[in-house]
């Protein structure tokens, strides 16, 4: 018997005469910018130029954008080849959903290294600087998922399971009206790890990558389980989802690399240049 659950927005898209507004886009937009706008707000404090971010951002973001549907597309390719797939131009809808996060920081870090080589600045500063950020813009982003009833978890009865709309229930649960939302378990994750980043490096002062690491094992560490709650369809490897696989990979390589950043190279950077002499004494603690 359910008792009470989340109802599921009755539209995530609003016509502005033949203009269509999506919600999805619209949290997307704005979760670029509070992650710019933290981004510098944070880089300015560790002692950098006020325009690096933003210049950055002009090739992370569309790297980003580009490389999470890729990895998307990719994954889940059944849903666009195929005899029953959705077809070529499926592909370039993101607006209805798609962006593998792992693919949009992998190609967003390829497009910030390409910035940050052109404005002549090292890019873990600006790693570190732009986490915080990028983890609460992540926490925004999965209400768009919300707004388009997808990436749900297993049904469920608990009081704040989420009702799904028949339509968008998957093959085999259609009989079942609420569902795990995981789309909010993952999004307060992220606001936990955003805060924990943030009082990690105040507390410990740290540099060179580590501040970036550490989201991406705790990113990860939340991924993992809430990735084996989902219902939708998904191809596997050895029995786990590819997701599971890719959390697994990525947090241990980013645990790896805290570790040894740390014995390597402690402390925080002071010099934020490429070419400059790099001061390994520790700077000030930033918010």
């Amino acid at each position: 018997m359910i008792l009470a659950s989340i109802p599921s927005p009755p539209q995530g898209v609003w016509n502005l005469g033949p203009i269509p507004i999506r919600a999805y886009a619209l949290i997307i937009v704005a979760g670029i910018v509070v992650a710019v706008w933290w981004g510098n707000r944070r880089y300015v404090q560790r002692g950098g130029s006020p325009t690096v971010i933003t210049d950055i951002a002009i090739w992370a973001v569309p790297f980003g954008i580009i490389g999470g549907r890729l990895y998307h597309v990719i994954t889940d390719h059944q849903l666009y080849f195929g005899p029953n797939g959705a077809g070529w131009m499926a592909t370039l809808r993101i607006w209805d959903g798609g962006l593998g996060i792992w693919g949009a920081v992998a190609l967003g870090a390829l497009g910030a290294w390409i910035a940050a080589r052109r404005a002549g600045v090292l890019l873990p500063p600006v790693a570190d600087a732009i986490a915080p950020g990028i983890v609460v813009a992540q926490a925004m982003g999965r209400w768009g998922n919300y707004f388009n009833q997808e990436l749900f978890g297993a049904p469920t009865d608990v009081p704040w399971a989420l009702q799904i709309d028949a339509a968008h229930r998957p093959a085999g649960y259609e009989q079942y009206p609420t569902f795990h939302p995981t789309f909010l378990y993952e999004s307060l994750w992220l606001i936990g790890v955003a805060i924990v980043i943030v009082w990690a490096d105040r507390r410990f002062r740290l540099g060179h990558g580590r501040v970036f690491a550490l989201y991406v094992f705790l990113y990860c560490s939340g991924r993992l389980w809430i990735e084996l709650l989902r219902v939708d369809t998904a191809n596997t490897v050895l029995g786990l989802r590819i997701n599971v696989w890719t959390s697994i990979v990525v947090g241990a390589g980013a645990l790896v690399y805290f570790v040894i950043s740390a014995r390597r190279r402690p402390g925080r950077e002071t010099v934020l240049t490429r070419g400059a002499e790099v001061d390994e004494t520790e700077g000030s603690a930033v918010g």
